[in-house]
């Protein structure tokens, strides 16, 4: 009987085909070696070294710019805060008079008689009644643009909304005394007639004109805290996730549940944190309220239609008082007492946000 015959070919013998790497029968000393690739080790680690080393250098570079410019800030603050006070202490040591008093009589160097409870009072008043005003009109004009107007009407006009910030504080002042505060008058007359009985809308301490008062200047200031308030609150709005929205379309929700169960409570923070932002602004304006409130040397009534002056504005109108140190310390005091106020508003509103981002 013939043996079969086999048809393995010999170890070493390709059988007249040329030796192949990918042959498993073929002979492992004949498989070409990996080619090197750029991407693959490098033995003397030379190359990756010098880049890992220039990485580590810029970020470290990087950081301590970041750091320095950061510690420049807060330097830079203190160093103000520290000038004030040193500028504040002859003359606060020289006041014969009551530093929380209502009396402000810097006119004579060696009598001085100043206190700042009467400014403190307009201020505080002028800013809650400009953000009382700018809050809700605000949240709604940035609830229209993100939620309601199509991308045609939205882009322009928010455009528009963001161009007063452009506006000069003086214009503003102008535009209230001269246009605005005789349009207001009917309206403060109607309000001071109906609820004349509550104290803050009382009769004012310049009636009957009731055209320079701290209710014109709200007024006016809120028009001024719009762009600010508004545009932030659009920005945050606008980043409410879109799962959420649409997840509450999907349930069946209205355009209104919509707002009311996502946008909101997404948004609320930064909403909180562009009024105060606008409340830190509302304090330290200067121009536009030294404009409208002409009569600065009236004690404050608890009225809204009342005279007075801000800080700010009480510093503005006595800048020909400052070639004396003493005189002038006196308001680089009250300007002291205007930046502890906006250190302690931005206090508490990053207490509040906080709160809110823990809820």
């Amino acid at each position: 009987m013939n043996e079969p015959t086999s048809t393995r070919t010999p170890t070493g013998d390709t059988g007249g085909r040329p030796p192949s790497a990918f042959d498993p029968e073929g002979p492992i000393s004949e498989q070409p070696p990996a080619p090197e690739t750029s991407s693959g080790p490098n033995p003397s680690g030379k190359g990756n070294l010098g880049t890992g080393k220039a990485s580590r250098a810029g970020d470290k570079i990087f950081r301590n710019l970041t750091t320095g410019a950061g510690i420049f800030v807060v330097a830079l603050i203190g160093l103000i805060g520290l000038f004030l006070l040193i500028q504040a202490i002859p003359a606060l040591q020289a006041n014969k008079g009551s530093f929380f008093g209502t009396e402000w009589n810097t006119t004579d160097p060696a009598d001085l008689h100043f206190g700042i409870t009467d400014m403190l009072l307009v201020t505080v008043t002028v800013s809650l009644v400009a953000l009382v005003i700018a809050m809700p009109i605000s949240l709604g004009i940035a609830l229209f643009l993100t939620q309601y107007a199509p991308a045609r009407l939205a882009r322009p006009f928010a455009y528009i909304i963001d161009l007063l910030a452009a506006v000069p504080s003086i214009i503003f002042g102008l535009w209230g005394l001269l246009f605005l505060a005789p349009e207001l008058e009917p309206i403060a007359q109607w309000i001071n007639s109906t609820f004349g009985w509550i104290p803050i809308f009382g009769e004012g301490n310049i009636a009957p004109n009731i055209r320079g008062t701290i209710f014109t200047a709200g007024v006016v200031l809120a028009v001024m805290l719009l762009p600010i308030i508004t545009s932030l609150t659009r920005e945050v709005f606008q980043r409410t996730p879109t799962t959420q929205i649409e997840g509450a379309l999907a349930l069946g929700a209205t355009r209104w549940e919509v707002i009311r169960t996502t946008v909101l409570p997404f948004g609320k923070s930064g909403y909180i944190g562009a009024s105060m932002l606008g409340l830190g602004r509302a304090l330290g304006e200067t121009i536009a309220l030294t404009v409208i409130l002409g009569i600065p040397t009236v004690p404050f009534d608890w009225s809204i239609f009342d005279g007075g002056a801000t800080f700010a504005s009480k510093i503005a109108l006595a800048a020909a008082e400052f070639n004396d140190p003493t005189s002038a310390g006196a308001y680089i005091a009250a300007g002291l007492v205007l930046f502890v106020l906006t250190f302690l508003v931005n206090f508490v509103a990053r207490a509040i946000i906080g709160d809110k981002k823990g809820d």
